[in-house]
């Protein structure tokens, strides 16, 4: 099998291959083959009685921990197998920490590294005490918008929301011992920057990816960013569609609102605040993208995301907070609810992107869609053909057609060659319709 999460081939043993050992310790274990080519073959190796002794005492004396290491045999050829276990508590390779991750390892530095400490500990980023800040030094007007929220979010005892805003610190168990936590700082200081670099959200109207119309910078602690944030996306950044009904004006967002505001909470909740980078908002005409630094739960992918999945909030004691007031739900729901706002409103479902330490969702307008699908390759008459079935939920020969005056010849041609590019189902049709197509919802 390949070289994976958990196995590494080697070709021979050199101590350098100590840091290897460090970063399977670090992460899930695994297991290094030594005698063996980058596919996993068998080469063999001389010395593999010596380094059956010598592996496991060089392992002790430079880490403190143990690793049971094996003689194999293929044919007439000896290699070794290093099986690692997975330590509760980090482990150092002289002074210097390893991690495995995916099939490569890396050292930890930096914020990185501050991460991983925190991990084995059993603690998160959002969760560590800071000095020398005090509850009175958090913003009073916060307090009572918090109250009124979780008031009407009926998920806070209405006597506790009486308590005195040491108590409900407590009571969100925002503060550690005598000291409080980065979540308190964040979400009730009124200048959580002075303590978190880059704690804001700028916004950004384009024209094109370099050229930049106006723009915005929110600052303040996490709920005024949120509410201003919304504010001036809806008034100043989102474009309304406007009708009347009688005398009556309607004006329908280019993209729904509840929508919008569910991947900013996610961008705010699951934020890497330890980046130093402020989440980034830009608007163009025919798409939005909500932008943060951060990261998946390990294992997962976007794929994971799309999926049911438990949640498991990147900034625990951030999530809590929000969900006390009814900002958030508790049951990873939030990129299913939005994916159902855009099907509601008529929009192409969004894309997500994911490369560590880059998130982001991308909104996108009906002609954006189709400007996408026309540069990956379909006609004009192709693309109607998706809005046709994505109304009535499928599509027959005849339709399409009579949907653009073409011969059967032509539409069973088109419709073909779309099918075959997106993998959309397909069922003979028993009467003279000809074939039917079903359009799969991952389509739109």
């Amino acid at each position: 099998m390949p070289e994976s999460q958990n196995i590494e081939y080697k070709s021979s043993w050199r101590d350098d291959y100590l840091k290897w050992i460090c970063g399977f310790a670090n992460a899930n274990g695994g297991r290094i083959f030594i005698g063996t080519d980058d596919s996993g073959n068998v080469i063999g190796i001389p010395n593999a009685q010596k380094l059956m002794e010598d592996i496991p005492n060089k392992v002790k004396d430079t880490m403190g921990i143990l690793v049971d290491v094996n003689l194999n045999h293929f044919s007439t050829k000896d290699y070794l197998e290093i099986v690692v276990e997975s330590y509760p508590s980090p482990v150092n390779y002289k002074g210097q920490y390893h991690y495995r991750s995916g099939s490569t390892k890396q050292e930890l530095k930096g914020a990185a590294l501050d991460k991983f400490m925190l991990n084995k500990k059993g603690k998160r980023w959002d969760g560590v005490p800071v000095p020398y800040v005090s509850v009175s030094d958090l913003k009073s007007e916060t307090f009572d918008f918090f109250r009124t929220r979780a008031l009407k979010s009926h998920r806070i005892e209405e006597t506790a929301l009486n308590d005195s805003n040491e108590q409900l610190i407590e009571n969100l168990q925002l503060k550690e011992n005598d000291y409080l936590k980065r979540a308190a700082i964040l979400l009730f200081h009124p200048n959580p920057e002075k303590f978190v670099t880059g704690a804001y959200i700028k916004i950004g109207r384009f024209k094109t990816d370099d050229d930049l119309r106006f723009q915005d910078e929110i600052h303040g602690n996490l709920f005024e960013q949120i509410e201003k944030t919304m504010d001036l996306l809806t008034t100043k950044y989102m474009k309304f569609e406007i009708s009347y009904e009688g005398l009556a004006r309607i004006e329908t967002p280019e993209y729904p609102v509840e929508a919008i505001r569910e991947a900013l909470l996610n961008a705010v909740s699951h934020k890497d605040y330890s980046g130093g980078v402020p989440i980034q908002i830009k608007v163009y005409d025919d798409k939005i993208i909500f932008w943060n630094e951060g990261q998946l739960p390990e294992n997962w992918t976007v794929d994971t995301l799309l999926q049911q999945h438990p949640s498991k909030p990147f900034n625990p004691d951030i999530s809590n907070a929000f969900f006390r007031c009814g900002y958030i739900e508790s049951w990873g729901r939030g990129i299913t609810k939005i994916k159902n706002e855009c099907k509601n409103s008529g929009l192409p479902k969004p894309i997500y992107h994911f490369n560590e330490p880059d998130f982001s969702v991308e909104f996108r307008t009906e002609s954006c869609y189709k400007n996408d699908l026309i540069k990956s390759g379909i006609n004009e008459r192709q693309f109607k053909a998706i809005l046709f079935a994505k109304d009535n939920g499928l599509i027959r020969n005849m339709d399409y057609q009579s949907l653009n005056n073409v011969s059967k010849r032509t539409a069973t041609t088109e419709l073909t060659a779309l099918v075959q590019k997106y993998n959309i189902l397909i069922k003979q049709g028993t009467s003279g319709s000809g074939i039917i197509y079903y359009f799969n919802e991952e389509m739109y």
